[in-house]
């Protein structure tokens, strides 16, 4: 069978779309495709979060979210300037707001400057001077976080891809693959396409995609993809200078995700979010919507079980805060009681492809698994958006063997 291209690139998100330009960079003239089920790019996890590009403060140090994020910073700025796509470096404060989140705040910061992360710890004083709508007891500054439009960036990256020879095949909807003897298939919905090497960077879809190619996590380990979906607010009715950084609470240890933060937008509105519930769905972005194989896959994964018996409470609160605005809007003015019920109004949610281990543990770092002619970008939630060039060259070392 003559091959459709040498590499197919799956995944139209900003991780598939930095991968392919990368690949394209190192290839020269290899016929490299691009496919993405939607009509177009960057429509589920690219074009729906907070639109932070995040410094590095809360990974690991010497994980691949810590090394990659920190290197994200700078090649996504780097990127927007040479491609004048807007952005801002407006900085972050982390908040405790009480003695409790103060010890947990140093934490943070000792994790921070393990990973060579510009930080600042002020007193409560300080960040009030600097925020004065805001409440306090002390703070952490990040002055390098910074916010952009990345459906912008992973669009300008596609319109690189095919000025320079590229292809990106949408509406394409993948149904299964495999290794061939020195190569790849991938079955879609309009036939078969075959090539030397595959990337599969398929967000929400990951694990079945993993699972069809018989693909081997690095840690080798199983995994299921869980969707949280994370619901944002618009502010409306924002007072005058209401804040100037990105405002974070302290993360809660009883928690999995960072909390709900006050984010600055680059149309210079600001939003509210996103909390973390179980979706109906891996698309499901409203309460109501429900997907009947991909809730199952989730109700029968044992790891998902377990996630909710050792966050049983946290989980409920998060239910809770769901249903009642209220309750969601007092996590706010926690830390900003300038912020009234009737400034809310609801904004496009976003759905986390979460990898969950059989054990219960959410997989925390970047995961990748592979074949002998396939690699499969398993688990990248945030901050994979910050962090996609360093990801796609990553990728593209160990596709073309320059790493093990």
């Amino acid at each position: 069978m003559e091959r459709t291209a040498d590499v197919i690139i799956l995944g139209g998100g900003i991780v598939g779309l930095a991968t392919a330009l990368e690949l394209q960079r190192r290839m020269g003239r290899a016929r490299l495709i691009l496919i993405e089920k939607e009509a177009a790019v960057a429509l589920h996890q690219s074009g729906r979060n907070s639109g932070v590009i995040h410094a590095g403060v809360y990974y690991a140090p010497g994980s691949l979210k810590a090394r990659f994020c920190r290197a994200g910073v700078a090649a996504t700025r780097d990127f927007c300037d040479e491609h004048a796509i807007p952005h801002q470096t407006c900085g972050k404060l982390i908040v405790a707001t009480d003695a409790n989140e103060v010890v947990r705040m140093r934490a943070l910061q000792d994790r921070a400057e393990a990973n060579g992360i510009p930080i600042e710890p002020l007193t409560g004083a300080e960040a009030r001077a600097l925020e004065p709508n805001i409440r306090a007891e002390a703070a952490l500054l990040s002055p390098s976080t910074g916010i952009v439009d990345y459906a912008a960036v992973a669009r300008r990256m596609a319109e690189l891809f095919t000025a320079r020879g590229g292809q990106i095949r949408t509406g394409l909807r993948v149904t299964g693959g495999g290794d061939l003897p020195g190569g790849v298939i991938l079955r879609t919905d309009q036939g078969a396409l075959t090539a030397g090497k595959a990337v599969i960077c398929a967000g929400l879809h990951a694990d079945r995609l993993a699972l069809a190619f018989g693909a081997q996590t690095d840690t080798g380990a199983a995994f299921r993809i869980i969707p949280f979906r994370g619901e944002y607010f618009r502010i409306l009715h924002q007072p005058d200078n209401l804040v100037n950084h990105l405002i974070y609470p302290v993360p809660d240890p009883d928690r999995p995700f960072l909390g709900v933060h006050l984010t600055r937008k680059m149309d210079g509105g600001f939003t509210v979010g996103p909390n973390a519930v179980l979706a109906g769905g891996r698309e499901a972005y409203s309460r109501l919507a429900v997907a009947p194989r991909d809730l199952a896959g989730s109700l029968v994964w044992p790891g998902f079980w377990r996630l909710v018996a050792r966050n049983f409470t946290p989980a409920m609160g998060e239910l809770a805060a769901s249903a009642s605005t209220r309750l969601y809007l007092a996590r706010v003015r926690k830390y900003c009681d300038r912020i009234a019920l009737a400034d809310l109004a609801p904004y496009r949610a976003g759905v986390r492809a979460q990898a969950v281990a059989r054990d219960g543990r959410l997989i925390d770092d970047f995961l990748f698994a592979r074949t002998a002619n396939s690699l499969h970008v398993c688990n990248a939630p945030s901050p994979a958006a910050t962090a996609a060039i360093p990801i796609a060259a990553h990728v593209a070392d160990r596709l073309l063997g320059d790493a093990a």
